[in-house]
């Protein structure tokens, strides 16, 4: 009678059972509100984005809670509705980053060789020169409509991606599950989505925190150079560029679209941070 193989089945990292931290906890409720309020910007905004008031470049008052801008638009409302243009931005290039990087990650660690040293010289090359310049010269090129942005931020935070993808799977190949696994026959395909891609999840997840906020800050860069959406529709990054040019009129027109960029990165990163501790602490 034919031996008969047995399943082996990667020891998938878990998370000790604990109460996630307090400052994750407040971290990922702040940043949900905000992502959230921006989603329904149509219902949460007090005024209509474009809807244009004599009150121009006031402070914040009873009728307008952050002030108006130099048409006497609502800021509130224009920085709410310019978090779905940012958001979507991000998102957008966060899942192409990942997907790319997967791809490109995965790839290099499991052919390995000429192949994986021709991959990671590449991903050095292109991590080279500052990713502020690529996107200016992909910008001048191909527009800057939100979903090229997304495109081209997704693009330029690949190499990254693929790099954190390629170190922690050529980590996980060295383990005794892994060569259990490839004893017992496994196809390529069960090595990868079964066996490898559940262990390097966490890292993933952290990197996927990183690309957002990596891409919300490229992009509000390229607005504030006059590269990025173009009037009448704004992104906080867009709002701060046209802030900066009235801040002696009026010094909440940029700082607050700048607040909410600051403070979305900074919770990005907090939740990353919080998620790379956690994921250090797990066990197999």
């Amino acid at each position: 009678m034919a031996d008969t193989l047995i399943p082996v089945t990667a020891p998938v990292r878990a998370a000790r059972r604990r109460r996630p931290p307090i400052l994750t906890i407040i971290s990922a409720s702040v940043l949900g509100l905000i992502v959230l309020a921006s989603i329904l910007a149509s219902i949460v905004a007090p005024y209509d984005p474009s809807a244009q008031s004599p009150d121009r470049l006031v402070g914040p008052s009873g009728a307008h809670l952050l002030g108006t801008d130099e048409l006497g638009r609502d800021l509130l409302s224009r920085i709410l509705f310019g978090g779905q243009l940012t958001i979507f931005i991000a998102l957008g290039a966060t899942v192409l980053a990942m997907l790319l990087g997967l791809v490109w990650g995965m790839a290099a660690a499991f052919l390995g060789g000429w192949l994986d040293e021709l991959l990671m010289r590449l991903a050095d090359t292109v991590m080279a020169i500052p990713q502020i310049l690529f996107a200016l010269v992909f910008v001048s090129a191909f527009g800057a409509d939100p979903v090229k942005l997304a495109v081209i931020v997704g693009i330029l935070l690949t190499p990254t991606t693929a790099r954190l993808v390629r170190s922690s799977v050529l980590t996980e190949l060295k383990e005794d599950y892994f060569t259990a696994a490839v004893a017992f026959g496994a196809s390529r395909s069960r090595l990868v989505l079964t066996e490898v891609l559940p262990n390097v999840r966490g890292a993933i997840v952290v990197q996927a925190a990183i690309n957002a906020a990596n891409a919300i800050l490229l992009e509000a860069s390229l607005s504030f150079v006059g590269l990025g959406i173009a009037p009448p529709e704004a992104t906080w990054g867009t709002l701060v560029q046209q802030g900066y040019q009235k801040m002696y009129q009026s010094i909440g027109y940029v700082i607050f679209p700048a607040l909410f960029i600051f403070i979305t990165i900074w919770l990005l990163n907090v939740l990353a941070d919080q998620l790379g501790g956690g994921e250090k602490k797990g066990v197999r």
